[in-house]
Formats: structure tokens, C-alpha cells, sequence
């Protein structure tokens, strides 16, 4: 679903109804357990929770223009999808997850490398989203990202 908003709020706003709700607990549940330091704003056409460059000057490798992400949150088609990029380059973090995700599920969670889509959007695990983004401080993210990018 393409969504050019500028900001989050417009970006929920044009979402569809029965989308809305559950992106906007998604974003307070998020925000309420997010690091001090990591900022919320609007990139690759999602909401994002990003290390600004007052923080990593450097920006994202793929971008410098662009400050460094940490967590996305999109409506797409058949979903709603976190991208967590913690847990594509942290394996213990995927493993804490997946371990996590059980108490809340019977099912095996709907997983790309680094996104978690969740179809029936009534099964959203809000608790365990917002432990996850509470798992990494701004500067450990960026001294796990450092250690991955510097070796190549």
C-alpha cells in the first residue's frame, strides 16, 4: 500500500479505518519503550525509529543522507509488518523473539530477515513488540552495526 505522508500522524490518517487503530497502538507502544535517543520520523515510506545524525553523523551506509535505522513500521496489502534490523544482525535477539513469540502464539511467527508480518492483525503481540524495541540503546546499535559493516 503506497503512502506518501510526510508524517506519522498523516501517515496513520491515510490508512485505511480498520488500519489505523492497530498502527497507532503499534506506533504508542513503540514509542512508550524505545531507548531515549532513537527518533521518530517518516523513511522508505513507513514510520521509523532511527538514530539521528546528531547522534551517528555518518548516516546509513546505503544513504549517508540518511540517519540510521533501527525499526520500521509499514501497512502493506495483506499485513502489518515491524522490520526490526536488531534482529537480523543480533542472532541472540532473533532468539530471544522467537523464544518470546511463543507465549503469545501457538503458531510460528510470519518472518523475513529482518520483518515480522502479521496477517490477522488482531494477533499483533503489542507487549512483546515493545520489549523488543526496548532491547537495544542507540549506541549498542550502532556498535553492532559498526562491527558488520567495518568487516566488509
Amino acid at each position: 500500500m503506497k503512502n506518501d505522508s510526510l508524517t506519522p500522524d498523516n501517515f496513520i490518517l491515510n490508512l485505511p479505518e480498520d488500519r489505523q487503530l492497530k498502527l497507532q497502538k503499534l506506533r504508542e507502544v513503540i514509542k512508550q519503550n524505545l531507548p531515549k535517543g532513537f527518533e521518530e520520523t517518516m523513511n522508505y515510506g513507513m514510520i521509523g525509529y532511527v538514530v539521528p545524525h546528531s547522534i551517528y553523523p555518518d548516516g546509513y551506509h546505503c544513504d549517508p543522507s540518511m540517519p540510521f535505522p533501527f525499526i520500521n513500521i509499514a501497512s502493506q496489502k495483506n499485513h502489518i509488518t515491524v522490520y526490526h534490523l536488531g534482529m537480523y544482525a543480533q542472532p541472540k535477539l532473533l532468539e530471544w523473539f522467537l523464544d518470546e513469540f511463543k507465549k503469545f502464539s501457538p503458531k510460528k511467527p510470519n518472518m523475513g530477515k529482518s520483518c515480522i508480518r502479521f496477517s490477522k492483525t488482531q494477533e499483533i503481540p503489542y507487549q512483546l513488540i515493545g520489549e523488543l524495541a526496548s532491547k537495544l540503546k542507540p549506541l549498542e546499535w550502532i556498535a553492532i552495526y559498526e562491527s558488520q559493516t567495518r568487516k566488509k
